[in-house]
């Protein structure tokens, strides 16, 4: 039987807040197979982001076990965790998260030097020209709009070629038209480097073009399905 990429074993995560403790997330129990895209759904606050940040290993459970690759997430130190994201995952955010003083090129390519690639340049090049910006690569985060910024970021995103593939709220920002023209990139760069892909969206759209759909509710998985509508 194929290991899982995810795997999470009673998961919980509780913050402490000005009114006291919070549960944000109980004993979550799931599993993603390789190559499979995962949609994460529900309302405001109902842990949907939470359960992304930790299949990443961007917060720390409060308990239970998340495994990727694996990998056990919740013994790694914080430097060791930073490494494996550097080399495992790649992470989209709603707000694009790009360094201003960079060019959309050196946004690219810069992470990819950091972690030893000697083409980074090179790569980040091919990733800019795949989501259809290499006449911008040497314009700054400044100078794009908002779907251009966030194809950098689905460009500096899939450069490493990582095999996990985590996108929060990635058309959140952005118009129809733009939103449309992520979401296709975003399928895209999947199938081309055969990532596992888990998004976070409140679109019941982008969600059903996923093979899986997992609706949350206060903090607790309230639905997991298959969605055979998916392409």
């Amino acid at each position: 039987m194929t290991e899982p990429v995810l795997a999470l074993q009673n998961a919980s995560l509780s913050l402490d807040g000005n009114a006291g403790r919070v549960d944000i997330l109980r004993d979550i129990s799931l599993t993603v197979n390789h190559g499979d895209s995962v949609g994460l759904i529900g309302p405001s606050g109902s842990g949907k982001s939470s359960l992304l940040m930790l299949m990443g290993g961007l917060e720390q459970a409060t308990s239970g076990t998340i495994t990727a690759l694996g990998q056990d997430l919740t013994s790694l130190s914080e430097d060791a965790l930073a490494r494996f994201r550097r080399d495992a995952m790649g992470v989209v955010f709603q707000n694009f998260h790009l360094i201003p003083t960079m060019t959309a090129l050196e946004n690219v390519a810069t992470p990819l030097e950091l972690a030893g690639h000697t083409d980074a340049f090179a790569r980040a090049e091919a990733e800019l020209d795949a989501v259809g910006l290499a006449h911008r690569r040497d314009h700054y985060p400044a100078q794009l709009s908002g779907g251009e910024q966030q194809r950098v970021a689905l460009a500096r995103a899939s450069a490493p070629r990582p095999k996990i593939l985590l996108a929060d709220e990635p058309t959140g920002n952005l118009d129809a038209a733009n939103g449309q023209a992520i979401v296709d990139l975003l399928f895209g760069l999947r199938d081309r480097h055969g990532a596992t892909l888990v998004l976070v969206t409140h679109s019941h759209s982008l969600a059903q073009k996923c093979d899986r759909v997992i609706r949350l509710r206060d903090g607790k998985i309230s639905e997991d399905a298959l969605n055979e509508a998916a392409e």
